[in-house]
């Protein structure tokens, strides 16, 4: 059921302005958070480019934490050990590692894709709602100068 935005009152249209905030402010939030997963496959699909018989018995530094490494050498350069979610780790070739955060990546790309226009459209309609206040104000203005104007020429 469609509504004429003209026909809402000022309370009215606020309230639906305020909601489309919040319905941009999840939307954009969305995007950002499929964007940093997106970023995270793509870091781990171009760091197995490393992973070549040139490297294997290098040293190298492997990750504890975000800030302390432990020394370490490249044994295996043929198999890695694959995050694939929830807690499941799963040791995949390289080129099938490659495959998987390929298609993560493609996946994270569709979304970003399928919800970028709701995104346009919530915009649109908020700037929508923007003008009918603004028009709606500008008359309730109109009339409260007409009225004073009306009252002081009584007086």
């Amino acid at each position: 059921m469609a509504v004429n935005l003209a026909d809402l009152t000022l309370p009215q249209l606020e309230g639906l302005k305020s909601q489309l905030d919040q319905e941009i402010e999840f939307i954009t939030s969305s995007i950002a958070q499929f964007k940093v997963a997106q970023s995270k496959f793509v870091d781990a699909k171009d760091s197995l480019n490393v992973l070549n018989k040139n490297n294997q018995g290098k040293e190298l530094l492997v990750p504890l934490t975000s800030s302390m490494y432990v020394p370490g050498k490249l044994n295996d350069v043929e198999h890695v050990i694959v995050d694939v979610g929830t807690g499941y780790y799963v040791e995949k070739n390289v080129d099938d590692s490659k495959a998987f955060f390929k298609r993560k990546i493609d996946f994270l790309t569709k979304q970003i894709e399928k919800v970028q226009p709701a995104l346009q459209e919530k915009h649109a309609m908020k700037q929508a709602v923007i003008e009918i206040m603004n028009m709606k104000i500008q008359q309730l203005q109109k009339s409260q100068q007409a009225s004073q104007l009306a009252g002081t020429t009584k007086a």
